[in-house]
């Protein structure tokens, strides 16, 4: 018999095909842990695609997508739920987990390890065998519907030893590495996404590379392919180029002034 349908799925249905280019085989990866009900861990730098990636397969799966971005201030309740009062009674209110867990969505955890520890706890049963959520408040052992599936994201490169998953969270998923794609690639998902031509998406490509090369003088992060498709955005609003790639690009990254002066000469080199 099926499982009954959850009266809020279709509201987190991604109905538009999202625009995503495989640059390896994450995407065959995820179908066979999806069928096989295998928590998903993401790996891979800040604005590399890992969220787009997620929207894409939910919307290819035909399955609904929670997303919750994490945060230091994200406690556990934050995911199961709360007592509130309404009309001068107390009601129970499930949160963004609890519901993915009782409709069959996919729960994607987005940065997990910058919310509090508490959370992962919480996780640890709906990654293993069990597939059950503990909501303490009610005390109600919640059995995960048969199409739920937890997906965490995270980016090592700039991870503390306070902020890190213990071996214990991490030996409960399966994992997919992601990383910037290479120059074609990266260029056609920045023509397309910011609607400009491949000349010159091509060139944006080529700054990007050259800023992820100076990282050991000082950047935490290279120039993601999010950035590079504000800068093309920003062109198409008739923003001279150069302009545009310092506001979308170089700045966000650092407020070191020589680092700052470091990208402006890359820019003039390449425009």
């Amino acid at each position: 018999m099926p499982a009954p349908i959850h009266p809020d799925i279709i509201s987190h249905l991604i109905e538009t095909e999202p625009y995503y280019l495989e640059t390896g085989n994450e995407i065959s990866l995820f179908k066979a842990a999806y069928h096989s009900r295998l928590p998903v861990m993401l790996k891979g730098p800040t604005g590399c695609g890992k969220t787009r990636f997620v929207e894409y397969m939910a919307y290819l799966l035909k399955v609904p997508l929670i997303t919750v971005s994490c945060h230091e201030d994200l406690f556990a309740s934050d995911l199961i739920g709360r007592f509130l009062l309404k009309n001068d009674e107390t009601v129970w209110s499930d949160g963004p987990l609890t519901r993915a867990v009782r409709m069959g969505a996919i729960c994607y955890l987005d940065e997990v390890v910058e919310a509090r520890k508490d959370t992962t706890v919480v996780i640890h049963p709906l990654t293993d065998n069990r597939r059950t959520l503990v909501i303490e408040k009610k005390g109600e052992v919640l059995p995960a519907h048969p199409d739920f599936l937890l997906i965490v994201s995270y980016n090592p490169g700039y991870q503390s030893v306070l902020k890190d998953l213990k071996q214990s969270t991490r030996q409960r998923f399966v994992s997919i590495q992601f990383n910037y794609p290479d120059i074609e690639k990266e260029s056609q998902i920045v023509a397309a996404e910011g609607n400009i031509d491949i000349e010159l998406s091509v060139k944006l490509v080529n700054l990007a590379h050259k800023i992820r090369n100076i990282r050991e003088q000082g950047l935490t992060e290279g120039a993601s392919t999010r950035l590079l498709i504000y800068a093309a955005q920003l062109i198409q609003q008739n923003i001279p180029v150069t302009e545009a790639c310092k506001t979308a690009i170089c700045l966000p990254l650092t407020d070191d002034e020589n680092l700052q002066e470091t990208m402006n000469d890359l820019i003039a080199d390449i425009f």
